[in-house]
Parts: C-alpha cells; structure tokens; sequence
C-alpha cells in the first residue's frame, strides 16, 4: 500500500515539474510576443507619423517634382 501511495505521489510531483516548465516557457514566449508586439506598434506609429506629413516638405515647389510615371 505504501508503495502505491509513493508511485502516486512520485507521479504527481513529476507532472508538476512538468507544468512548471511548460509555464515558464509559455511565459517567456508571451514576453517575447509582447516586446515585438511593442516593437511593430512602434513601427507603424513612425510609418503613419511619415504619411502624415505634408508632401510640400518632400518637394516645395511643384516644379521639382519628378513626373508620374506614365510620362
């Protein structure tokens, strides 16, 4: 009867180890998703910021502009 109680108890330790594994990988992964996550928002907020700005910075005068490309 000990013996069995023991197995048990072996096993259910081992299951835990597991899933502490299991959840700290889980973990870092959520971390890493979220620092590129950041990382991409961060990106589109400079790509946005860049098409806000008026295309009379690029070229002030009209004149220097390169023309469309079906000419």
């Amino acid at each position: 009867m000990d013996s069995t109680l023991e197995q048990r108890v072996i096993e259910l330790e081992m299951r835990l180890s597991f899933q502490e594994q299991a959840l700290a990988e889980l973990s870092e992964a959520l971390a890493a998703s979220r620092k590129e996550a950041a990382r991409t928002a961060e990106l589109l907020e400079r790509a946005l910021s860049e098409l806000r700005q008026p295309r009379g910075d690029q070229y002030p005068d009209p004149a220097s502009e390169p023309p469309p490309p079906h000419y």
